[in-house]
C-alpha cells in the first residue's frame, strides 16, 4: 500500500531581523519539500531598483509613481532562492547597507506594499506542495488564511549579534551601532500604517535568543508536521 504524499501546507513565518527568519525558513522549507519565498529581498530589490535609477526614495510620490516599473522574479527553491531585477541577479547588491538603511521608507508606500503583496500571493499560490512564506506582514497581511503563522522574536542584543556576524569589511559595525540600527528599523517597521510589522492573533511566537538556529528549525518542523497530521 502507498503512503499517501505530504498534503500541501502554507507556512507564514514573521519578525524582525536578526531572528533567525531566513536560516530557519529556508532550512525548514528544505527539510520538508516546500517552496520558500523570502519576501524581505523582494522589498530590498524594488528599493535597490529605486537607488540605482535615481528615485528619491524618501519621496512617497516619486517611489510610488515608479513603483510599477522594475520586473522582481523571485525563485523559490530553499537550496538555491534567486532574486533577479529586470533579468539581472540582484541577490548581492539588495544586500548593501545603503538598501538596508531605505528598504523601511520605499516599504511604507501603500503602492509597493500593494504591488509586492500581490506577487506575493500569486508565487503562494502556485507552489506545489506548499510554500514557506518569511516576512513581517505575512500572517496578518499577505497570507492572512496561512495554514501555519510563527513569530519569531529575540533581544535586541541577540539579534545585532546575529546582524554584525552576517556583515562583511566595510559594510561590519559595532554591536552597540547594530543594536540601534535594529530598533530603528523596528520602530519604522512597526509604526508604518501600511501592513505594519506585527504578530498574528493565532501566530505561535518563538522566542529564538537562547536557542541554536537548529533548536528553532526543528521547534518549527514539529510545528508543521503536527499541522499536516492534524489534517489527517
Amino acid at each position: 500500500m502507498e503512503t499517501a504524499a505530504p498534503s500541501a501546507v502554507i507556512v507564514a513565518i514573521d519578525g524582525p531581523s536578526g531572528t533567525g527568519k531566513s536560516s530557519t525558513s529556508k532550512a525548514v522549507a528544505a527539510k520538508l519539500g516546500l517552496r520558500y519565498l523570502d519576501t524581505g529581498a523582494q522589498y530590498r530589490a524594488i528599493t535597490w531598483w529605486m537607488i540605482t535609477n535615481g528615485v528619491d526614495t524618501d519621496d512617497p510620490q516619486a517611489v510610488a509613481v515608479a513603483s510599477g516599473k522594475p520586473s522582481i522574479v523571485s525563485g523559490t527553491d530553499p537550496a538555491a532562492p534567486t532574486i533577479t531585477v529586470d533579468g539581472l541577479d540582484a541577490s548581492g547588491p539588495i544586500r548593501t547597507q545603503e538598501v538596508t538603511s531605505k528598504v523601511s521608507a520605499v516599504s511604507a508606500v501603500p503602492e509597493v506594499r500593494t504591488l509586492i503583496t500581490e506577487l506575493q500571493r500569486s508565487i503562494a499560490a502556485q507552489a506545489d506542495g506548499g510554500i514557506v512564506v518569511e516576512g513581517r506582514d505575512i500572517g496578518t497581511t499577505v497570507l492572512p488564511d496561512a495554514d501555519l503563522k510563527v513569530f519569531l522574536t529575540a533581544s535586541p542584543e541577540a539579534r545585532a549579534a546575529r546582524r554584525s556576524g552576517e556583515l562583511r569589511g566595510k559594510e561590519a559595525a559595532d554591536l552597540a551601532a547594530t543594536r540601534e540600527a535594529l530598533i530603528k528599523r523596528d520602530a519604522a517597521d512597526s509604526g508604518r500604517k501600511t501592513s505594519p510589522l506585527a504578530k498574528a492573533d493565532d501566530a505561535v511566537e518563538v522566542d529564538t535568543t537562547d536557542l541554536t538556529l537548529d533548536q528553532v528549525i526543528e521547534c518549527v518542523v514539529t510545528l508543521v508536521e503536527e499541522k499536516r497530521a492534524g489534517r489527517k
